[in-house]
């Protein structure tokens, strides 16, 4: 539906262009005839109107009034006065009609990301006006005909991913106007031709992922005004030339070819040929046959370069301590080489804004310096494969930002830092394998609770498996495997409700084997071979899949599923008789329980007569706090217990007694001076004593009363989440106790499904329907295991008003005249529409979109109409853009290590621009955007 109403609007603005031009050029009553029959044409050849726009496109009106949407036509060749075609982004199919030839007054010709098949018309080139040609995101075929060489106006040209085969056109050398050149993703062959360096206004190529051969020519450094030159993944050879030519380039990549070898071309002296280009930021010559030397004057590059990356090549020897002097370098890629320099890591160490770096897959000799915690930026730091010896230096719990952390298969040995378990910012990986470590698996690693996979595997460690290890929430892949590790698996791992992966075998655990598993949905794999493990083998839940588990190489267990061929179990306890006074407990107890059980049920029905509930605590005690026992919990509500203020009132932490137990809360404590804040109050009451969700922050109970000056005080009390808010994630400053902190993908990715989750309960769910009206990320709280919990329920509405009355009116609106907060209240509650849960759609929209851009839908760059949703959706609808120019830059480096996460991310930010959008009817049910979400995940 967006895309037709888009293809419409496109239209019609191009249409009221035609109609401004024959009136302004004074078209004859002819001419405006020939226009409407052929849109009448254009019309003709349309397979589908869903929204019936086309049925304007009649004789009872002027052809100026129509409304446009379709498909192309060869009587598009018509409209002879058209200066701009943009029908990007559509569904158009079939051949392009050569008739657009005709079209000479044609500037601007935008088809991209259709399904248009067939070759490109070489009757373009009658287009002597156009500037701008768009095909790319097509499936056209054949060769680009060399007739465009004529189109003298010409200044961008895409043809991006389809399937062209064919050279490039020698006579695009005489395009002198050309700014920009796309051909990448194609299946083209042959050479570059040299006639592209007379080219001296082209400032960016784009020939990457085609089929390309032969040198790369000379001539290129003649593009003066280059800016970006992109070449990689084809089949060039020889030597690079040098670009001392191109002081205006900002990115050179020619990576994935066959460049350099064994016949001198090998040499890297065309690195200091870059000197001159004063802003470049990344220079990517990776996956090629360079052989050289990295020469020392690698030191005299941009001061502004971002990326540097000779990976998977042949370079030999050290890195030049001059690469010092590149202060703003971010990424360094130079794994899968030959370097084998003693002093390559107390050099790298001193490139301060370092953010990602790999060196693994090399022969580094020696220890890693403690200076590696000078790197505090370090996002990723893999060593792995190398030969490095010594013990890791506990100097590496300075870089507090580490996500990535492998320094596996090296000759490492002694314990494993602690220091490196205290790093909680490690959410990717965490690979010590294959190395000699000894000792136990540290007990801090409970700290590691966002980590993703966690890799010990083939060492010599010994001792338990800590329990500890269970309050890692977020581990999907446990890797213990090899070493010599003993006692039983620690009960407290039930709570690893994520794992896929479960590797313990070849080690000297024993006991039964936890039932648990059998209820870890998304196991794979749980392998137990080659222990000292006795008794059942579970067969039941996902254990149903004998393909999952492995157990072999353990002598005493018995049953399990047939497939395994274990012998069967045969368990004899002896009868023991009770003793008297355990006969006497019993039976006290039995009789307890049922006065209880009686006294329960006459105390619901003395409830339900009442017509009203108390909130009372999951157990179903009744507990009841003071404003003296609160005020004693935070210190007299003081600022060091101060959690966030809002606009009814302020939260403090304290810690009260709970039935005999000290217990963290969070106490959200109401402004009853200001206006609304006691309607605030009883509207969370009454819609948080109805339900209970596992995404839902949990009340525990409530406080009305008098301060020690007599005033009026009301406070809910809330189960204390430790992870604090979304809010505080997303936008985490660094300071000495407070350590920087970031989400990755995954993490994002579950948040965002958490929370749909909490939707889809309040919005379907319930008895009564609920509208939350201020979903934001400081109302979204995050446990210890990183799970999401939606608060704040003060201005939520329930929707029939028969059900609660709240206003003195007895209506049920919103409990208060505040609607939401600027930035993620829908843009119909600003106009008086009554609240609905569509309303909550647009706020989880937004919410969506903050994630994953990580900007607040308030950003100052959002000017001239312009905001977070627009923002997005432009970069989707732009051919030209990539996902990266609105992605949050802290997910930058995650991207290039997950498969797939490019086209994951599209799919989340078209679900947040859906959900987003300004009209309510367009956007989805939290229903079917919880189906998506989830089938992501999986």
């Amino acid at each position: 539906m967006t895309l037709w109403l888009f293809t419409s609007w496109v239209l019609l603005l191009l249409l009221l262009q035609l109609c401004f031009l024959h009136h302004h050029a004074g078209a004859t009553s002819s001419s405006n005839e020939t226009d409407r029959l052929a849109l009448l044409e254009f019309k003709s050849m349309i397979s589908d109107d869903p929204l019936g726009f086309l049925s304007s496109w009649n004789d009872s009106a002027h052809f100026c009034l129509w409304g446009l949407s379709g498909s192309i036509s060869p009587h598009i060749g018509n409209l002879t006065f058209l200066k701009q075609l943009h029908l990007y982004n559509n569904t158009f199919r079939n051949s392009i009609p050569p008739e657009i030839g005709r079209l000479r007054r044609l500037q601007v010709l935008r088809l991209s990301n259709n399904s248009l098949s067939g070759e490109i018309p070489s009757s373009i080139s009658g287009c002597s006006a156009l500037a701008d040609l768009d095909f790319g995101k097509n499936n056209l075929t054949g060769s680009i005909p060399p007739e465009l060489g004529l189109l003298n106006e010409l200044q961008f040209f895409n043809v991006d991913r389809n399937f062209l085969t064919g050279n490039i056109p020698s006579s695009f050398g005489n395009l002198t106007l050309i700014q920009e050149i796309r051909v990448s993703d194609n299946q083209l062959s042959g050479r570059v031709p040299e006639a592209l360096g007379r080219l001296k206004n082209l400032e960016y190529f784009y020939a990457a992922f085609s089929e390309l051969t032969g040198s790369l020519p000379a001539s290129l450094s003649n593009a003066t005004n280059m800016v970006q030159l992109q070449l990689q993944v084809n089949n060039f050879t020889g030597s690079v030339p040098s670009m001392a030519s191109s002081r205006n380039l900002l990115r050179f990549s020619i990576g994935g070819n066959s460049l350099g070898g064994e016949d001198g071309g090998g040499d890297l002296s065309f690195l200091s040929s870059f000197a001159g280009a004063r802003n470049l930021e990344a220079l990517v010559i990776d996956t090629n046959n360079f052989r050289g030397s990295i020469p020392e004057q690698i030191g005299n590059l941009s001061s502004s370069l971002l990326l540097l990356d000779f990976s998977t090549n042949q370079i030999p020897g050290s890195i030049p301590e001059s690469i010092r002097n590149l202060v703003s370098l971010q990424w360094l890629w130079a794994h899968e080489n030959k370097l084998s320099g003693t002093t390559i890591l107390s050099t790298v160490a001193n490139v301060p804004s370092l953010v990602d770096l790999r060196l693994y897959d090399n022969q580094i000799p020696g220890s890693i310096p403690p200076s590696i915690g000078n790197l505090s930026n370090l996002t990723v730091l893999r060593l792995a494969d190398n030969r490095l010896e010594g013990e890791i230096p506990a100097d590496v719990e300075n870089c507090r930002r580490l996500i990535n952390l492998d320094l596996s298969n090296n000759n490492l040995s002694g314990i494993i830092p602690p220091q490196i378990m205290g790093l909680s910012s490690l959410s990717i990986v965490l690979n010590l394998s294959h190395n000699h470590f000894n000792g136990g698996i540290p007990v801090e690693v409970e700290n590691l609770k966002t980590l993703n996979s966690l890799d010990l595997s083939h060492n010599m460690l010994s001792n338990n498996i800590p329990s500890s290890l269970g309050k890692c929430g977020s581990l999907e892949f446990v890797r213990l495997q090899g070493n010599l590790l003993q006692g039983q698996i620690p009960s407290t791992l039930d709570l690893l409700k994520g794992i896929q992966l479960f590797d313990v075998s070849s080690n000297n655990l024993s006991g039964q084997i936890p039932r648990f598993f059998e209820n870890m949905n998304f196991l794979q794999l749980l392998n137990l071979s080659y222990n000292k493990f006795e008794g059942e083998v579970p067969a039941s839940g996902v254990l149903k899949n004998v393909s999952i588990i492995s157990v072999i190489g353990n002598d005493k267990v018995c049953g399990g599923l047939a497939e395994l061929n274990l012998p069967r179990c045969s368990f004899r306890q002896p009868k023991k008789k009770l003793s008297y006074k355990w006969k006497v407990v019993i039976s006290t107890s039995s009789s307890v329980a049922f006065l209880v059980i009686v006294a329960s049920c006459l105390s619901v029905l003395w409830m339900k007569r009442k017509g009203k509930r108390n909130i009372v605590s999951d157990d179903g005690s009744d507990i009841r706090v003071s404003y003296q026992s609160l005020h004693k919990a935070t210190d007299g509500f003081s600022e060091t217990n101060l959690l966030g203020a809002g606009s009814f009132g302020s939260v403090y932490k304290g810690v009260v007694d709970i039935n005999g137990k000290d217990t963290t809360i969070a106490i959200k404590v109401f402004n009853l001076q200001r206006r609304g804040a006691s309607k605030s109050f009883m509207a969370e009451c009454e819609v948080l004593k109805n339900i209970r969700h596992r995404n839902l922050v949990r009340i525990v109970t409530v406080c009305s009363g008098v301060d020690y000056q007599g005033n009026d005080f009301k406070a809910l009390i809330y189960e204390f989440v430790v992870n604090g808010s979304l809010e505080n994630w997303l936008y985490a400053t660094e300071s000495v106790d407070d350590p920087p902190r970031s989400l990755n993908f995954r993490q994002r990715l579950n948040i965002v499904i958490h929370v749909a989750s909490a939707l889809d309960y309040i919005h379907n769910l319930c008895e009564t329907p609920i509208v939350h009206c201020d979903l934001k990320p400081s109302n979204v709280l995050l446990d210890e295991d990183m799970v999401a919990h939606v608060g704040d329920f003060g201005l939520a509405t329930f929707l029939q008003p028969s059900v609660v009355n709240l206003s003195s009116d007895g209506t049920s609106s919103s409990s208060i005249g505040i609607k939401g907060t600027v930035g993620y209240a829908p843009p119909e509650y600003g106009m008086g529409n009554e609240i609905s849960t569509q309303g909550d759609m647009y706020s989880y929209g937004i919410l969506v979109l903050e994630m994953f851009t990580g900007r607040r839908p308030t950003d100052e760059s959002f000017i001239g109409g312009l905001n977070l949703q627009k923002f997005v959706n432009n970069v989707l609808s732009e051919q030209q853009s990539t996902i990266r120019e609105v992605l949050d830059p802290i997910l930058f480096t995650e991207l290039s290590l997950l498969r797939n996460s490019e086209e994951d991310v599209v799919s989340i930010f078209k679900i947040g621009v859906a959900c987003s959008s300004d009209s309510p009817q367009e956007r989805p049910s939290i229903s079917e955007v919880l189906t998506k979400l989830n089938k992501l995940l999986a």
